[in-house]
């Protein structure tokens, strides 16, 4: 599958693998992927972030404070974490006293390997379920290549904290595709 990557997008996936291995996660998730399109430059990825308001290094920063606190929630949305609320389950409680026994970032799945490892990171399901959506959208959309965007594509596709959190800042699956397919002086190329 990764043959039919652009540069910018296997630049997308060593940088999640580098962000995996610096927050000391044992395998590549979707908060690393996006984190890793974060700090893109000069891609279509980065042009469709920048023409929707995520441009400047300050305007990214809520972006990435709120994939660490999902992290710290292992995992969780904001929408799951209400969801459990309303059955009366305090999220926030649960990690102040995991982290009170185990020390901050215990659920964030950043503990050391407990085995064997062979210092190459997998990738989880939801991180191989957005590269193969984004074979996808790239086949739907008449390209012959999986780029970047593509990638930040799928991801605000499906359900889960980057979809959630890029929504927050007004990057949604429909506003990206017009910037990157829809007619106008907003198309990114």
């Amino acid at each position: 599958m990764f043959e039919r990557f652009t540069k910018d997008a296997r630049e997308v996936v060593r940088g999640a693998v580098e962000h995996c291995e610096r927050s000391g996660a044992q395998t590549v998730d979707v908060d690393h992927m996006l984190l890793a399109l974060l700090d893109r430059e000069a891609s279509r990825a980065s042009f469709a972030l920048a023409a929707l308001g995520l441009g400047e290094r300050e305007r990214k920063e809520p972006v990435r404070r709120e994939l660490g606190e999902a992290r710290r929630r292992a995992g969780l949305s904001r929408a799951e974490a209400d969801a459990l609320a309303g059955l009366g389950i305090d999220v926030t409680e649960i990690v102040a006293r995991v982290e009170e026994v185990h020390g901050v970032g215990a659920l964030s799945g950043g503990g050391k390997d407990k085995g064997w490892w062979s210092g190459r990171r997998g990738f989880s399901r939801e991180a191989k379920g957005v590269l193969e959506k984004a074979l996808r959208t790239a086949i739907a959309h008449g390209d012959r290549h999986v780029g970047d965007e593509h990638i930040l594509l799928a991801l605000t596709v499906r359900p889960g904290v980057p979809a959630e959190v890029l929504a927050d800042q007004g990057v949604t699956h429909e506003s990206l595709t017009r910037v990157l397919y829809g007619a106008g002086e907003a198309q990114a190329g």
